[in-house]
């Protein structure tokens, strides 16, 4: 069952069922070497994106100004952002030709970050296999949201009275990500003691927490440190909350019983955010997201590139290839966030006072 619909009559997923159009476009791509790897273009950005690190902690170290360290502890957050989408790449085998060398960067990411990278892989990737499904897709199991209005429904009572105002609630709730990030890390790897590289991501999160922590307290006064901390970390989650929502929120909702083609699913499932010089570095590249779940192993620098192929091979077989800017992203999910919940809503008065303006529509 598909629990939503596109509006484009055109893109029948029961006359469409069959036909697999992927391997066309895979050879496509293949053929125009975007699936080869970009060694220089990594290195460059690990290098660069190491700077920042490192200009963010000299200021720590040597800066003796509250304010200014709360401004750095904002540039802090975009800079671990910034690492994250390197070992995002990492996880997705992007970076290097061989598992060893995308193992080494994702474990110093962990490092780095303070994540998982066994727990962000093994999600990550169930994700990519099931994007949008309600009961497979770890990236939608949030307690506190509902992305259908059978969902909501089945909701508690307590829990239906929040929900039903959950697009108001959505982007503040967003600057607990990094924290629940952290906590899902240290809760996965302690549920999966045997797993490959549970020796060493535990210390090496143990090691981040002594030193990140270390270094607060050493330079700042404790309640220079716990602002500090708390500027950081929500605004990191801002960051990487506000860049993975438009992603896939407001599309296409499908169960284990999705009739579509891999293509199909990958495509009608995600969203992509116009790409630009600001938009790519912002996104880390994820404003490409249709061609990254398509092409999971490509490197980012050749999204654009592939953008232009996927989205002429898929209008001329009228499968709806959807993109649109930054904000209209914003709006669209907070109204389809919104519309969706109105059965449980509470105060019907708030019913309707944000319209969805998506592509897809609640049946």
């Amino acid at each position: 069952m598909i629990r939503t619909t596109y509006s484009d009559p055109a893109d029948s997923t029961t006359a469409l069922a069959h036909e697999n159009p992927y391997p066309e476009l895979r050879k496509i791509i293949k053929e125009e070497g975007l699936l080869d790897k970009t060694p220089t273009y990594y290195l460059l950005k690990i290098l660069s994106t190491l700077s920042l690190l490192g200009v963010s902690i000299t200021v720590l170290v040597m800066v003796d100004n509250f304010w200014f360290q709360l401004a750095n502890a904002a540039f802090l957050a975009f800079v671990f952002g910034q690492l994250g989408f390197l070992g995002h790449d990492a996880g997705h085998r992007s970076i290097s030709g061989s598992l060893r060398g995308n193992e080494i960067v994702g474990l110093s990411v962990s490092f780095l970050i303070g994540l998982s990278r066994t727990w962000w892989v093994t999600a990550h990737n169930q994700h990519h296999s099931t994007p949008n499904d309600l009961d497979q897709d770890p990236h939608v199991d949030i307690p506190v949201l509902a992305y259908t209005e059978e969902a909501a429904l089945k909701k508690s009572r307590i829990m239906r009275f929040f929900i039903g105002y959950q697009a108001f609630y959505l982007i503040p709730l967003l600057t607990l990500e990094g924290l629940g990030l952290r906590m899902a890390s240290f809760v996965f790897l302690w549920n999966q003691r045997r797993s490959k590289y549970f020796g060493i991501e535990l210390p090496l999160l143990g090691f981040h927490i002594l030193i990140y922590f270390g270094l607060l307290v050493y330079c700042l006064s404790p309640l220079q440190a716990l602002g500090f901390f708390l500027v950081h970390q929500l605004l990191f989650g801002l960051y990487y909350g506000t860049v993975f929502a438009p992603n896939h929120k407001g599309m296409l909702i499908i169960d284990e019983d999705n009739p579509l083609d891999f293509l199909r699913t990958q495509v009608l499932t995600t969203r992509n955010v116009k790409p630009g010089l600001v938009a790519d570095f912002w996104y880390g590249g994820l404003n490409y997201q249709i061609e990254h779940h398509l092409f999971p192993l490509m490197p980012r620098k050749n999204f654009g590139k592939a953008r232009n192929i996927v989205k002429t091979f898929c209008l001329e077989r009228d499968i709806s290839y959807y993109e649109t800017g930054t904000y209209q992203s914003y709006k669209e999910i907070l109204s389809y966030m919104h519309q969706i919940v109105a059965p449980v809503r509470v105060f019907p008065k708030f019913n309707g006072s944000l319209k969805s303006s998506g592509p897809f529509t609640t049946t």
